[in-house]
Formats: C-alpha cells, sequence, structure tokens
C-alpha cells in the first residue's frame, strides 16, 4: 500500500473567533510547533459571533469564543449537520480601565458601569459628573468591543442586564489593541476588554475596582486577579473562555493530538499571555469529556451570567 500521497499532503487546521481566545490559542499553536511542524494552523479575529458565523457554514474548523454558545448558533449547526465539542480553556476577568490621568474614579459599581453603558445612556450620559455626584464636570470618551465580539455579549448579559442592551454612541473596535490606544490616548475615556490587554498594558492603563453591591461575598470594590476570578468574588465580570471543535475534526488523529497538547499545556500558557487558569479539577474534566467525546453544550440559551462552570461540568455526562 503507497501512503507517500497521503503523508505529503499538508494537514491544516483553520481557527478563528474571539480575540481574547486569540491570545491563547495563538500562544498554543505557536509551542505546539516545536512538537509538531506538519499542522498547518491558521487563526483569525473574527470576534466570537463573527467565528460562530463560519463555524456553522463549516469555514473553519475551531471557534474561539468568550462566552457560550447562544441557542440560535447551536440551532443552526444542526441544520448545517454540525456537531461539536465545548471545551472550556481558562478564566477571564473582564477589566474596566480608564486613563493613568483619571484621578477620580478610584472604583466603579455595577450600576455606575451600566448608567455609563446601557443603550438609555446613548447622547445623554456624557460627561463624568452624571455618573457620581462629585466627580468632575469632564467629557467622557468611551472605548468597547464591537457588537460581534463575546465581550460585548457578556458586558450586556452581566452588567447591563440584557442582550444588546448597550449605547451605540461609543469608539468600538474588534481590534483591542486599538481599545487600549484610545483609553491611553484621552484623559476622560473609559473602556472594557479582557484582562490580557490590561496585563500588557499596564503602564498606558489604570485597572478600575468594580463592586457589585452583593454584600454577601463582603468583598467591596475588586480587582480581577487570580484569586478573585478563581473564587469568583470579582462579579460578575468574571467569565470562562471556550474553544469549540467541530466534530469532523476532531475525529482525525492528528486534531485529537493538538487538542491533547492544548488543554494540557493551555493552564501554563494561559497564564502567561494574563488570562487565569480553571483549577486543576476542572481542566481534569474538560479531559475527560474530550475522551468521551461528550458534545454540545453545558449552557442553557448561552446563559453563563450566575453560573458556575465546575456545577455545570459535574451535572454533565
Amino acid at each position: 500500500e503507497n501512503n507517500a500521497s497521503e503523508n505529503n499532503e499538508t494537514k491544516t487546521l483553520k481557527i478563528d473567533g474571539s480575540s481574547t481566545v486569540y491570545l491563547i490559542s495563538e500562544a498554543v499553536a505557536e509551542d505546539y510547533k516545536g512538537v509538531n511542524s506538519d499542522l498547518q494552523i491558521t487563526i483569525g479575529t473574527s470576534g466570537t459571533g463573527g467565528g460562530f458565523k463560519k463555524f456553522i457554514n463549516g469555514e473553519i474548523d475551531i471557534c474561539n469564543a468568550s462566552r457560550p454558545i447562544k441557542t440560535s448558533e447551536a440551532d443552526e449547526c444542526k441544520k448545517n449537520g454540525i456537531q461539536f465539542h465545548e471545551l472550556p480553556i481558562a478564566y477571564d476577568g473582564l477589566a474596566v480601565v480608564v486613563n493613568p490621568k483619571n484621578t477620580w474614579a478610584d472604583k466603579l459599581t455595577v450600576t455606575e458601569l451600566k448608567t455609563l453603558w446601557e443603550s438609555a445612556a446613548q447622547g445623554k450620559i456624557t460627561k463624568w459628573s452624571q455618573v457620581r455626584k462629585g466627580f468632575p464636570d469632564k467629557e467622557i470618551k468611551l472605548f468597547g468591543p464591537g457588537t460581534d465580539s463575546g465581550t460585548f455579549d457578556y458586558f450586556c448579559e452581566a452588567v447591563n442586564g440584557g442582550k444588546e442592551n448597550h449605547r451605540g454612541d461609543y469608539t468600538s473596535s474588534e481590534n483591542d489593541n486599538q481599545l487600549v490606544q484610545g483609553v491611553a490616548s484621552d484623559e476622560g475615556s473609559i473602556g472594557y476588554f479582557g484582562l490580557a490587554y490590561y496585563e500588557a498594558n499596564k503602564d498606558q492603563l489604570k485597572l478600575v475596582p468594580i463592586d457589585d453591591g452583593d454584600n454577601s461575598n463582603g468583598a467591596g470594590a475588586v480587582v480581577p486577579t487570580l484569586e478573585t476570578v478563581q473564587n469568583g468574588t470579582y462579579a460578575p465580570l468574571s467569565r470562562a473562555l471556550f474553544i469549540y471543535v467541530n466534530d469532523a475534526v476532531y475525529q482525525k488523529p492528528e486534531v485529537k493530538e493538538f487538542l491533547n497538547y492544548y488543554i494540557k499545556n493551555v493552564p501554563a500558557l494561559a497564564g502567561e499571555v494574563g488570562y487565569i487558569p480553571l483549577p486543576g479539577a476542572i481542566y481534569t474534566m474538560v479531559s475527560q469529556r474530550m475522551q468521551n467525546g461528550v458534545m454540545g453544550t453545558l449552557y442553557t440559551n448561552g446563559e453563563e451570567v450566575g453560573t458556575k462552570l465546575e456545577d455545570l461540568m459535574k451535572q454533565s455526562p
């Protein structure tokens, strides 16, 4: 039997989706090259929603996602005969940042964030003095992710209390580095994005502690750190990050090998690029899910706010 032609065939893996998760998948893919250079991996950043559109159409193999798949997206997959595996890979604390010259926003409550960002604020809340008594009469410049972003979706849900409830008069980009530059260049600015982009640009940004007003955890105003994200006190802006794998691709030995490598090495690599590794017990469950070939999503209608990943995984087959 002649397998020569098969051996010469370039094996490729197409990944796209979240710009938040991009940093993690890129770090894993980069390291994997040293182990196995036969697999050609390309990674795009169309945002979680944009990635899922391609995933649904079978244009990509893996979708990086900074929120769970929505029911509507899962239904589209089903319609197109695409079955998928959902693998949680890390935690992220959404960083709320201001310009370093901002001396007044020592902390913000979730209610104040909503005042700033909800749809009703559009064209109305334009000065810091409207957010809290005693804040200066300074023009607010808002920077945030675009509507195709999973970070945008999660923020709407967690802070503004509803899908797509978000003002439209802000500077949006699917490129988080542009958001960093925006906040860094204007004294009255505020923005939000994944923790890694803050970590990489600490000298140009100021992290704002967030108070969720929930006295049960007694934490007051909290900044995202390994500890506060892992133990859930950084609420409600802590979330899980995922990769979704098309089952047809998942069955290929070279992809299985890459995914095993991914889950084994992601705890260290996620930390290196500025995210929070999941607790060891959860990675064990993720590996088990992979081995058992469990398909579908842990989430009902993509609702992540108010759920605990570990609990969902324990209840799952």
